[in-house]
């Protein structure tokens, strides 16, 4: 029996990237893999380059321009992830985002700031999108901003678990806790900790599962946290009011076929609210619901015991 790797984690995306594989022969190839695909995405899509893709898009005024095969790929991510929840996650609040004040890397964020002065309102929606796969162009309406930050990265570990299972016999791919895994499994499954922040220590609060395909993230408000004239603030915008969601889950996990698949209905089910333990369950989709108040409700099978579970 093959030993896992130990694993391999370095900053990327803004967050920490984490990298396991199921045979230890195979962890250097497979970083070298993940690396690459950090590198394609971060060019293509961040909001805080000056010189990505993405920032070139938002500042072309309306006009179509020319952009990659990765930039045209995520954002038909995007835009499915926009239709798919009924424009729960959409990508165009990236002005709501920026006057909230998340207009850099989170690091860089200031804990503190003055009030927002602009009133915000409903964002311009993710139909505003215009994409030319023919012609290999991309379209926003002016004055539009777009931020995939809801699919981007987990479509991201997706496609960096499934190069690095090219050259290894099985992965995980971890950014920022938005878990990928690709090719075999180590015995058991990849075990894997949900908690209040991707960064916890082992004893904080939460619960080990095991997966062995697909993919698991974690949306909430208990990171990801600053103020703005005396209110906290966080990273998850409702599109209908282009302010931060107001939920009563601290965090919501969900387990799907994809990474990005789990990331867009975590995130649309802090924006539900209330509502988004029938809308999990109704889809099949087990879910990890966590309220301000510590209690947890969990749907279509997320296993019910604490100290574990598996699929």
């Amino acid at each position: 029996m093959t030993a896992v790797a130990a694993p391999v984690s370095f900053p990327a995306l803004g967050t920490t990237a984490v990298v396991l594989t199921a045979d230890v022969d195979d962890i250097d190839a497979a970083v070298v893999a993940v690396t690459a695909e950090l590198a394609a995405v971060d060019a293509a899509c961040s909001r805080f380059r000056s010189d990505s893709e993405l920032a070139l898009l938002n500042a072309a005024g309306g006009a179509a321009i020319a952009v990659s095969p990765v930039l045209l790929e995520a954002l038909d991510v995007a835009v499915r992830a926009a239709r798919l929840t009924d424009g729960l996650v959409d990508p165009t609040v990236g002005t709501a985002m920026r006057v909230l004040g998340y207009d850099r890397n989170f690091a860089d964020v200031a804990a503190t700031g003055p009030r927002v002065q602009v009133t915000l309102g409903p964002v311009a929606g993710w139909r505003t999108i215009v994409i030319d796969r023919a012609a290999g162009t991309a379209r926003v309406a002016a004055g539009v901003s777009l931020d995939l930050g809801a699919t981007a990265k987990a479509w991201c570990a997706d496609r960096a678990a499934t190069a690095a299972a090219a050259c290894s016999s099985g992965v995980l791919v971890s950014l920022g806790g938005d878990v990928a895994v690709a090719g075999a499994p180590p015995e058991g499954g990849w075990r894997v900790r949900v908690a209040d922040r991707h960064d916890a220590k082992d004893d904080a609060p939460g619960q080990t599962v095991a997966i062995t395909s697909g993919g698991l993230a974690t949306s909430g408000t208990a990171a990801r946290r600053w103020r703005r004239g005396g209110r906290d603030l966080h990273h998850i915008v409702d599109p209908t009011t282009g302010h931060c969601a107001a939920s009563p889950w601290r965090t919501v996990s969900v387990a799907a076929g994809s990474c990005v698949d789990a990331n867009t209905a975590s995130t649309a089910a802090i924006i539900l609210g209330e509502r988004a333990p029938e809308w999990l369950e109704v889809r099949g989709l087990p879910a990890r619901l966590v309220a301000g108040n510590g209690s947890v409700v969990r749907t279509a099978g997320w296993p019910a015991d604490e100290r574990g579970g598996s699929w």
